[in-house]
């Protein structure tokens, strides 16, 4: 199996609140993991770190080159005063050519519409929660990473939601997902994060 991301001896402090305590971590190509813990235990920080957001205080944290991240952490932050195709269209071009049709087409599947003129400072919590589900995705990146990402979310999107991750996990996409509601998308590993480390499980305790 291909190693894409090695971490060893992480360490993330805050002033004197250790987060990440010497924490390791192997992730392979196609692995689905899933991470649970307590408020505060350092599940958005470990994700940030990975993507790049937050850097550690000690230890290393090893990225493949050909590896693409798709993030969503925390609450999604868009421009307000721009529209969804706008702030879409903004996150694509970073990388690639803007795929209209196919950001069109998973917005319909979330009941979002990519031409809608309303500014997203007019969106629901739940609104801009889809619209950070979609950009984590759209332009096919290889590892996805998501903190909560059914929160704020009607029972028809977390629906959705599933049958998408499940997908993904079909095409062989690496995902990590760190929330406190248990929805299998078919996870191949699941951690405990206990004390700054991560502890492998069976199963949800």
């Amino acid at each position: 199996m291909e190693k894409i991301l090695e971490i060893k001896g992480l360490v993330k402090k805050f002033t004197d609140n250790v987060v990440l305590n010497k924490l390791d971590m192997n992730v392979y190509k196609g692995d689905v993991i899933y991470i649970y813990g307590s408020n505060g235990c350092g599940k958005s920080t470990l994700l940030k770190v990975i993507a790049g957001l937050l850097k550690a205080d000690e230890g290393t944290v090893n990225i493949n080159k050909d590896i693409d991240i798709g993030a969503l952490i925390e609450n999604p932050e868009f421009s307000n005063y721009s529209t969804i195709k706008e702030n879409l269209e903004y996150l694509y071009n970073l990388k690639h050519c803007f795929d209209e049709e196919k950001v069109a087409s998973l917005c319909k599947m979330f009941d979002l519409n990519l031409y809608d003129k309303k500014i997203i400072k007019k969106y629901s919590i739940g609104m801009k929660q889809k619209m950070g589900i979609i950009q984590a995705f759209m332009e096919n990146q290889n590892l996805i990473l998501l903190d909560e990402p059914t929160r704020g979310l009607d029972e028809k999107s977390v629906q959705t939601y599933v049958a998408m991750m499940k997908k993904l996990v079909f095409d062989e996409k690496t995902i990590i997902v760190t929330s406190h509601d248990f929805l299998d998308i078919g996870f191949t590993k699941i951690y405990a994060l206990e004390a700054g480390k991560l502890y492998e499980k069976e199963k949800i305790i």
